[in-house]
């Protein structure tokens, strides 16, 4: 997975008009939701619990263009209801988890080379 697939950086662009300083303020709020969407997304979890957490996430991370995190969360809220298996939901959380770091550390590498 290469910069490019971590994060959209056209998208994010168009967002915030170019603003380097707004980019990385965007970058900063997601890296905060991120680390307490997955605090709250517990594979125990009740079903609303689960899904609502995930599909924050999923929202926070389409917003700043990290595709792959949307992409998971999206699969994660359907595990529910008859879909709902604690061991999938595990398997999931950790896929999401590795993907947010990967996110994450590129967001830091962007505003160390804004710095």
């Amino acid at each position: 997975m290469g910069h490019r697939d971590l994060l959209d950086l056209d998208h994010l662009d168009r967002y915030v008009a170019g603003d380097v300083s707004l980019r990385d303020e965007v970058l900063s709020i997601f890296e905060d939701q991120a680390a307490m969407w997955l605090r709250t997304l517990d594979p125990r979890a009740d079903d609303q619990a689960w899904r609502d957490a995930a599909h924050s996430l999923k929202g926070a991370s389409r917003g700043v263009g990290a595709w792959e995190v949307g992409h998971a969360c999206e699969q994660a809220e359907k595990m529910i209801g008859e879909a709902r298996d604690e061991a999938a939901r595990t398997a999931k959380l950790a896929e999401i988890e590795a993907n947010v770091t990967k996110v994450i550390a590129e967001v830091r590498r962007l505003r160390d080379l804004a710095a």
